[in-house]
């Protein structure tokens, strides 16, 4: 008996539902790196909202059923931002949220970058740069080989960009019309050495991506709703695969953080904790009624 494909997570939420569970991801980011004593905020944090809009109302995916085999795959290149990762699997109900304060803890499922078999949920095995787009071309191969209908996601930071092996990922993808294939880059600018632009110039990275023969568009990725619709027009592209360049703050909600290429890998200390998450509980001292 073909098994049906369940409903999205949350359906069609209210935007504010998303945005307050956006938030408390955030916090949980936070929580977690200060219980490691280590790993990523900036790209953690900016990336809540993709992933919030990606897991609770894009992806066709089964937390009862991780492995089932008509699931949109969400592949993440840049896994260094895997606290944000674990945070939304756990808020979308791949396991409890208790255990994501054993990330980057000896045994743990939940490791400094993502590795595929231990954790629900979990795609690809990540940590060196470059590698999630061309993992995610063969999934979305295999998908058109297979006939099956799925989408494969990938997220890549735009660092690594600077990557070599990305650009020979995009032409391959473009000549293949891999329509199936829909990568969002995560372009906040900063890397670990610096800001981007000043490291190695990324622009202009949307024309980059046409001459490929890629399907194109430029969002601000913190704007849910404008993630979910870029998401579906994406979805709509047959004849060609499609990028998002999501446009977000680096340490978006905590503000000594934002804009601020020091804490791409860099964790808070118990007073710096304690002030990013009162400045997320109020939306930066801006406290929303409806969130309480």
């Amino acid at each position: 008996m073909k098994e049906e494909r369940p409903a999205k997570q949350l359906g069609h939420a209210h935007i504010g539902q998303l945005e307050k569970i956006a938030y408390d991801i955030r916090q949980d980011v936070i929580k977690m790196l200060l219980e490691a004593k280590s790993g990523h905020p900036a790209g953690s944090l900016g990336m809540a909202d993709i992933f919030t809009a990606l897991y609770f109302a894009v992806l066709n995916h089964n937390p009862k059923n991780p492995k089932w085999e008509d699931r949109d795959r969400l592949l993440t290149s840049n896994g260094h931002i895997c606290p944000v990762v674990y945070a939304a699997l756990a808020h979308a109900g791949y396991f409890r949220r208790e255990e994501l304060m054993t990330l980057r803890k000896i045994n743990s499922r939940l490791q400094g970058h993502p590795h595929y078999g231990t954790l629900p949920g979990i795609e690809n095995t990540s940590g060196p740069l470059g590698q999630g787009l061309p993992q995610a071309i063969g999934m979305a191969l295999a998908s058109r080989m297979d006939r099956k209908r799925y989408y494969v996601f990938c997220t890549l930071g735009d660092g690594e960009l600077d990557e070599g092996q990305v650009w020979e990922a995009a032409m391959f993808a473009g000549k293949n019309e891999l329509g199936n294939l829909i990568a969002i880059v995560d372009r906040n600018n900063i890397q670990i050495d610096g800001f981007t632009e000043h490291v190695m110039p990324l622009e202009p990275l949307i024309d980059k991506f046409k001459a490929f023969g890629w399907h194109t568009q430029d969002i601000d990725g913190h704007n849910i709703e404008e993630i979910i619709d870029a998401c579906n027009e994406a979805k709509v592209i047959f004849n060609a695969p499609s990028v998002i360049i999501a446009h977000t703050i680096p340490g978006k909600g905590v503000d000594f953080m934002e804009w601020q290429p020091g804490w791409h890998g860099k964790p808070p200390d118990p007073e710096e904790a304690k002030k990013a998450l009162r400045e997320i509980r109020t939306l930066k001292g801006k406290i929303v009624s409806e969130y309480g």
